[in-house]
């Protein structure tokens, strides 16, 4: 036994809370960890305190050697207040049980996912909330390159720490990488230079990505409008989630100021883009997917893509997919899901509707880097010179489709919602019933459930893996009219279960 065993729940500004890991179960989710860790002013009890974090690096040790890698890790940390102090305690606990860590510092997700092959060590720890609210933490982790734990594996560390079989062992050790930074953005500059001269506004929202995505922009050619680049944990103005209408705003007005060719826009730990074209229209990451899957598949004949279930069924309909041969494989939402299923599969690419992209060779190393899907954007304008973003968005197909929506429902009763919403849907659709005024032509439940209309207008319905909310997405390929219609009927279905809370964003 290395620590006193975890509890869920402490009082902050007491001996226990110095003396007894903090650790709350929810916080190990589908496929990363993530709690409320809290910041100065806050009134939210805690769910981890520092002490809860070496215990959870000695689980994480402990489960390293118990699957018989090599007992060596990146741990990297974005730009938060309290970030690099949750690294360091997570760092004492992964030495106390014989790991090796190798230490890139200030870092993005990718970046410490580059480190893996790089500095040839097998298992990654990224200390990160990405989007997640000032107050939020988390880890990101793996133990085989390039894909990221599963609920398998999450599963088997959150017994580990909560049942307190941490071994300690000796071995352990500690190196700082120095300049790991510029050694990522040469991997990424090199033999990208851009032959069509770009205008880019590149939006952070004050997040991990300001001190990386600019300089690469620059590198390769393009004339860079900063904006929110600076680095501030407050997140001043908005929380860097491109996904978020707020941050789509503001790029799409600098886009209109400046007369750029596009914006493109990352989230808190650089593993995500968003895309604003030239005109201002606020792209979602699914038909960006499209997009590119469009330009690729005219160089890859054949090749398979990977969408979440929460994406755009273009990936299936798209008359230029269809001639280039594409696949379309739909899968579970979550980084770690795609990421894995890409791998699995051998495709080209992977989307996620939130904007993780992931690129199997030659265009990437199979996990998901927002800069790398930015230069895959700058690299599908250069390939068509006589048009615009905007061009190529208006090529697409039209359909109506919402962003995401969440509405609050606790970590506790959301999958128990999702089921009761599943079974729900499975008895209407038996019974030959309707949704939205038409018959059900197809339910898709890898992920809570997509419910198929029709005429091709779908609903979906799922539990967020990393917050205490629900998803909702709604999508017609006929009018705004029948996607409306469409959200009426799911959130119908939702107001059946009162645990369901207030929306985050609607239609």
């Amino acid at each position: 036994m290395i620590f006193p065993t975890p509890v869920a729940d402490l009082t902050p500004n007491t001996a226990a809370f110095e003396n007894t890991p903090l650790v709350k179960p929810t916080g190990f989710r589908e496929y990363d960890a993530r709690w409320w860790f809290g910041h100065p002013g806050s009134d939210t009890p805690p769910e981890l305190n520092l002490m809860g974090v070496q215990a959870l690096g000695a689980g994480l040790g402990t489960l390293i050697h118990e699957q018989g890698v090599k007992a060596e890790i990146v741990v990297g940390h974005d730009f938060r207040g309290y970030s690099a102090s949750i690294k360091n305690a997570l760092v004492t606990g992964l030495m106390m049980a014989g790991i090796k860590v190798h230490d890139i510092g200030l870092a993005l997700s990718p970046a410490a996912y580059f480190a893996q092959f790089a500095l040839d060590v097998p298992c990654v720890a990224m200390v990160t909330a990405s989007h997640n609210n000032n107050g939020w933490t988390g880890v990101k982790m793996g133990t085989q390159r390039p894909v990221t734990f599963g609920p398998d594996e999450m599963g088997r560390l959150r017994d580990i720490v909560l049942e307190n079989t941490s071994e300690a062992r000796d071995g352990g050790g500690y190196r700082f990488v120095s300049n790991f930074a510029e050694q990522y953005l040469d991997d990424l500059s090199r033999g990208t230079a851009l032959t069509r001269p770009l205008k880019v506004v590149c939006a952070c929202g004050n997040g991990t990505a300001g001190a990386f995505a600019p300089h690469l922009l620059r590198r390769i050619g393009c004339e860079v409008i900063d904006l929110d680049v600076e680095l501030d944990h407050t997140f001043p103005r908005y929380n860097p989630n491109p996904e978020d209408l707020e941050m789509l705003h503001a790029m799409a007005d600098a886009v209109r100021e400046h007369g750029a060719a596009v914006a493109l826009g990352f989230d808190g730990d650089g593993d995500r883009c968003g895309v604003v074209d030239n005109e201002g229209n606020e792209i979602f990451a699914d038909k960006i997917g499209v997009m590119l899957a469009r330009d690729l598949s005219q160089q890859h004949a054949g090749a398979t893509f990977v969408a979440d279930v929460k994406s755009t069924g273009l990936f299936l309909t798209d008359p230029v997919l269809q001639a280039n041969g594409a696949r379309a494989d739909y899968w579970k939402t979550g980084h770690s899901y795609i990421k894995r299923r890409v791998a699995e599969t051998g495709a080209l690419a992977g989307f996620e509707k939130s904007g993780h992209f992931f690129f199997n060779a030659p265009i990437g190393r199979g996990y998901d880097d927002g800069l790398v899907t930015a230069l895959a954007v700058c690299r599908m304008l250069e390939n068509n010179p006589d048009k615009s973003m905007a061009d190529l968005y208006r090529d697409l197909p039209k359909t109506w489709g919402s962003p995401t929506m969440s509405p609050k429902c606790a970590d506790e009763i959301k999958y128990d919602v999702v089921e009761r919403v599943v079974a729900r849907f499975k008895a209407l659709a038996a019974e030959q019933g309707e949704v939205a005024g038409q018959p059900i032509r197809e339910l898709i439940t890898v992920n809570g459930v997509r419910v198929v209309a029709q005429d091709g207008t779908w609903g979906l319905i799922r539990a967020s893996s990393n917050k205490p909310e629900l998803v909702v997405v709604v999508e017609s390929p006929v009018s705004e009219e029948r996607m409306r219609a469409m959200f009426a009927a799911m959130d119908a279905v939702l107001r059946e279960n009162p645990e369901v809370g207030d929306y985050n964003q609607t239609l």
